[in-house]
């Protein structure tokens, strides 16, 4: 196949390792240029280095593409900024905005603490927010851009880790807003939930072992226990990245192990109403009406599995 992404200019953040490096790697093999953003952190979020960025630019480079190194921190906004304008001042234009920077503390919520949910919501959420803050001006005035963030099935499917379930959370509800507000000047936003084992997954083992502890662990579906590695996920950031899926915004993709899945957005399945002429419902009759009505046969929210 033609290279999908010739000319074209791409920003990945967290690219040093796992997901993120497959991504820029898939997305250089395809012909496009790209910006390798990694702080080179721990997994939990701790300390620096220039290693991680600098090897995935070796790498792109020794297969013939070409790539820059950058180092800076996604959660800090004008840090975001410096990302978006070192593609610029390389290459003079940006088509391609993928952001999977991310960091993990595994913790049950009565265990996390305010400086953990800071730092993950400030990594996961604000850092999407800060990277597009600066990248939508620059889509917008070429009529063209593409945005694909990186959600996780946690948003939808609670496995503890409140933190991280609610910055994903907000990434998918941003990115639906992004698809709405920008769908008029040409530019796409999605998310991708990736299924991979990465560094994340392996050190993960304790924190398994807390939840079945406290009697909270579940089964995965079969289709999502074995977890291969991540150069499972990058083809459909490239479908996303190409002139493969113009009129494709505002949707999520499971994807990863050889599978690609798309969500539902979530939406009302069921109501029951009062003439508001009659005020708000009495306490009494919705003791009576709910569970024959929008809670019949659902006694828990769709989203818990039973225990």
């Amino acid at each position: 196949m033609k290279a999908l992404l010739e000319g074209k200019v791409a920003v990945v953040t967290g690219a040093g390792r796992g997901i993120g490096q497959a991504e820029a790697l898939a997305l250089a093999a395809h012909g496009a240029k790209v910006i390798v953003n990694d702080l080179g952190s721990a997994t939990e979020g701790g300390g620096a280095a220039r290693t991680p960025a600098e090897e995935t630019v070796a790498l792109i480079r020794k297969n013939g593409g070409e790539a820059v190194a950058n180092f800076e921190s996604v959660a800090d906004y004008e840090s975001a900024r410096r990302i978006i304008g070192q593609a610029l001042d390389t290459w003079g234009r940006l088509d391609i905005l993928v952001n999977n920077a991310g960091s993990f503390r595994d913790s049950l919520f009565h265990e996390t603490t305010e400086a953990d949910w800071d730092h993950i919501i400030g990594v996961h959420l604000k850092g999407t927010f800060n990277t597009c803050h600066h990248a939508v001006p620059v889509f917008m005035k070429q009529k063209h851009g593409r945005i694909i963030n990186t959600a996780s099935s946690q948003w939808r499917n609670p496995e503890g880790r409140a933190a991280y379930a609610a910055a994903k959370g907000g990434i998918v509800s941003l990115t639906y807003d992004l698809a709405w507000e920008l769908r008029i000047h040409g530019i796409t936003a999605n998310a991708i939930a990736p299924l991979a084992d990465t560094r994340a997954y392996a050190g993960a083992g304790p924190y398994q072992a807390k939840l079945s502890e406290a009697g909270l662990a579940h089964a995965k579906p079969g289709d999502e226990a074995a977890r291969p590695g991540p150069e499972f996920v990058p083809p459909m950031v490239v479908y996303l990245a190409s002139d493969l899926a113009p009129g494709v915004t505002g949707c999520v993709f499971r994807t990863g192990a050889g599978k690609i899945g798309i969500y539902s957005h979530p939406s009302e399945i069921r109501s029951v109403y009062r003439d508001r002429r009659d005020g708000p419902w009495p306490l009494e009759q919705l003791r009576e009406l709910l569970p024959a009505t929008i809670l019949q046969g659902n006694p828990r929210a769709p989203h818990i599995p039973a225990s």
